[in-house]
């Protein structure tokens, strides 16, 4: 999908130039094509990806053309899924020792390339090691030294389609550590601090270290700030942290803009330890303040409920002579002697059985109903 420009150059005063691919698939823009010095290629598919040579003229001899210029390979990147590249044991690697750079990837790929950013040099074809599972290599880069460090890439391809290549592994940096004097690493407000609460980490040094890099040993990515002069004489970088939610151990670095990939030594490890949930606390805290008193007064209206419901339907043991009894067919000149007896739950008269519709299902069991029984006797 992007554009590449092909620039063909001679000292011999060649006035236009021709193209040619040597392998792979054609390219009809190439045929017959002739140019100044450069040609625009694009947009660019699997079908550039090959190896291209140039000719020269001169004006006197248009139909003369001089030998063929050195040969230039395009390789088409994006043609399958990127693979992943990792460093063992880490990216951040002392003078002198050596890392291993691993490329795999679900595809089989039978080659892999391995690009430094930023040189021109040519990328360096690995074997690949298939599996059922996919393929991989692995590539040990050492003794470490400055002139090793920077971005790396890789790209998986397959032997009968050699310069189609995946599309690029994320970047990985490969740092060379311990070049210069070690930074010092604080915690404000220090390196206990409760489960919510801001941390903020101050990486400085009285030297002149233009960035700073804070790292975590649990991993998670790197942290970079520029440093600012502070009037103590020191360079420093606050690193907000923000709510502490997990600890970890942390260290910081220092380094030149002008050579990015050469860090300081570390700095001594911190451990940041994050304790208990004052935000969770003071909901429950919270809660139970509304929760308790409410019970309480469930309770006591409950207990209440239950003994009025209890003592409403009591009755004392004066004479039955003394009470008045309303009765549909009673006479109210001459009054009769009552018996009550206990009943369960339907209230019983003369006439009909009523029970009351409003009553639970499951009735309390120390509920009393009272009936009239008339002409009982004592």
């Amino acid at each position: 999908g992007e554009h590449v420009s092909l620039q063909c150059r001679s000292r011999l005063g060649f006035n236009k130039f021709s193209l040619s691919k040597e392998d792979g698939m054609p390219v009809p823009e190439l045929y017959n094509g002739v140019f100044q010095n450069s040609f625009l290629m694009g947009p660019v598919t699997p079908a550039h990806a090959g190896t291209y040579r140039c000719w020269g003229s001169h004006p006197h001899s248009p139909t003369g053309w001089s030998a063929p210029s050195n040969p230039l390979v395009i390789m088409v990147t994006g043609v399958h899924r990127k693979p992943s590249l990792l460093a063992h044991p880490g990216p951040l690697v002392k003078s002198g020792e050596t890392v291993i750079l691993q490329c795999w990837s679900d595809i089989r790929f039978e080659h892999f390339l391995l690009h430094r950013e930023g040189t021109t040099e040519d990328p360096l074809r690995l074997v690949g090691e298939l599996h059922d599972a996919g393929s991989q290599v692995n590539y040990s880069m050492g003794p470490m030294t400055p002139a090793l460090a920077g971005t790396y890439r890789c790209f998986g391809s397959v032997t009968h389609l050699p310069y189609e290549l995946s599309a690029p592994s994320d970047p990985l940096d490969i740092v060379i550590i311990g070049l210069y004097g070690k930074p010092s690493l604080s915690a404000q407000p220090g390196p206990t601090v409760q489960a919510g609460e801001s941390v903020t980490l101050s990486c400085s040094s009285r030297r002149s270290y233009d960035i700073y890099h804070l790292s975590r040993e649990e991993g998670g990515h790197e942290l970079r700030l520029p440093a600012v002069p502070k009037v103590n004489g020191t360079f420093q970088a606050d690193f907000p942290l923000g709510p502490a939610t997990h600890g970890g151990t942390y260290r910081c670095f220092g380094s030149f803009r002008d050579s990015p990939y050469e860090w300081s030594k570390s700095s001594d490890p911190l451990l940041i330890s994050v304790t208990g949930n004052p935000r969770h606390l003071h909901v429950l805290i919270g809660t139970s303040v509304v929760i308790i008193p409410f019970a309480i007064l469930l309770f006591f209206l409950l207990h209440r409920w239950c003994s009025n419901k209890k003592n409403a339907v009591v009755m004392d043991q004066e004479p039955a002579g003394n009470r008045t009894v309303n009765r549909e067919d009673s006479d109210e000149q001459d009054p009769q002697e009552v018996t009550y007896a206990q009943l369960d739950h339907c209230v019983f008269t003369q006439r009909k059985i009523t029970c009351p519709s409003q009553r639970p299902k499951t009735p309390p069991t120390d509920t009393i109903v009272y009936t009239e029984l008339p002409n009982a006797e004592p």
